[in-house]
């Protein structure tokens, strides 16, 4: 009886020492995206070759929300370990110091080649040797078309155009009108159908950077000037004069079939699989400026209040090793120099045939990413109720424009 009591208290005690092992990693994501999550789950997986007694789980946060409740997380002293963030927020994160310095850990680990990143594609994430994280979508803003409806409307579709030097914003404006017209659908819808909220700086800047515009350098906004004027007021000229832009308030789901264009990215193409209709990728439209190409791009960070720190970042370094780069490449397009330049890139999606992908490279390389600052939960905030303004049928542009630069001056 004593032997097995013993047995039986030795079996306790490597339960208990086997528990105690056993870690797990909070990953916070702004996906819900089935496909998304099961590559992001096949890639932990991977990690237990190394790490069997880790686990981790990714957390969807809906990207609306993602910046203030990742917030309140970290400052409720709920710190996930590491997670998604996008190109607007990071250098505030930074600021702040909610930023884990990772860049010793990357540069002295073997076989995971950290020169290999783009210089340009790490701007935003380096400061002298300090690295705060690493960019897993370097992710230009794509033309998305309904090649269906224009078909039906007998228009060519933004690709052949594009093609043969002809497409610019104003020929965007003309072909929204004629395929809303035979379609009896809206003509172009902004990103994710948040221009007018969360998405305000992705709706405006394609066309203000193709017009010659900027949003701010210098400490010195861009806004009124009369390049973004004039591209913003063709803008407000879809939304109310021509209606083929959604307006505020309506829904117009470019992937349920509810509108002809969007601008998005092609980690978007994932909810296409099953469209109904035909659809297609292309440059986004040029303007006096020529070819703009806007990026937005996200990175992986580990979180400094997070009480695993070393351990997430041995996890992000093996998300970011070359082989699951490649992985990821068929939804985020890769800052790695050796897998952007393989030409197993453009055959990397099922989704989007391999000459459309050329054409994301070539923004990839020559793209310039949405803008950021240190002050940008600010200058958000600031902005809002302006651009709330902007978009009403009355809307002096130029004014609301004027007003916009006055409300986010101070924290430029």
């Amino acid at each position: 009886m004593k032997t097995v009591l013993r047995t039986s208290g030795l079996v306790v005690a490597l339960l208990m020492s086997s528990s105690a092992m056993a870690e797990d990693l909070r990953f916070t994501v702004w996906t819900g995206n089935e496909a998304h999550l099961s590559m992001l789950n096949a890639i932990a997986e991977g990690f237990k070759e190394t790490h069997p007694d880790v686990t981790v789980t990714f957390e969807t946060i809906p990207a609306a929300d993602y910046v203030q409740k990742l917030t309140f997380q970290l400052a409720g002293g709920n710190a996930p370990d590491l997670g998604w963030l996008g190109e607007e927020p990071a250098p505030a994160f930074v600021d702040a110091g909610m930023l884990e310095d990772i860049g010793t850990a990357l540069r002295a680990k073997d076989g995971y080649d950290y020169a290999d990143f783009a210089t340009e594609a790490m701007g935003l994430w380096v400061n002298g040797d300090s690295v705060y994280g690493i960019p897993f979508s370097t992710s230009p803003f794509m033309l998305y078309y309904n090649k269906t409806m224009f078909d039906a409307a007998g228009a060519e579709d933004p690709l052949a155009l594009a093609s043969k030097g002809e497409w610019t914003w104003e020929k965007l404006r003309e072909v929204a009108q004629k395929v809303s017209a035979a379609n009896d659908k809206w003509g172009f819808e902004f990103k994710d159908g948040e221009g007018y909220d969360s998405r305000i700086m992705h709706a405006l800047m394609p066309p203000i950077r193709a017009y010659g515009g900027f949003a701010w350098k210098d400490g010195r906004c861009g806004f009124a000037e009369p390049e973004a004027v004039e591209a913003v007021t063709l803008l407000h000229e879809m939304v109310f004069e021509d209606k083929t832009i959604v307006p505020p308030g309506e829904q117009g789901d470019f992937f349920a079939g509810d509108a002809a264009m969007t601008i998005n990215q092609i980690s978007r193409a994932s909810r296409l699989t099953d469209a109904g209709f035909d659809w297609g990728i292309a440059p986004l439209p040029t303007g006096p400026a020529g070819e703009s190409p806007v990026v937005g791009q996200a990175g992986i960070v580990v979180f400094a209040k997070g009480d695993k720190k070393e351990l997430a970042t041995e996890f992000l370094a093996h998300m970011t090793n070359a082989e699951n780069v490649a992985t990821m490449a068929q939804f985020f397009p890769p800052a790695r120099k050796s897998i952007l330049d393989d030409a197993a890139f453009t055959d990397s999606n099922p989704n989007i045939p391999a000459e459309q992908m050329a054409n994301v490279k070539a923004a990839i390389n020559e793209g310039t990413v949405l803008p950021a600052h240190e002050r940008m939960p600010q200058i958000l905030a600031a902005l809002k109720p302006r651009s709330d303004a902007l978009w009403r049928a009355d809307a002096d542009v130029t004014k609301a424009l004027e007003a916009m630069c006055s409300a986010i001056e101070p924290n430029l």
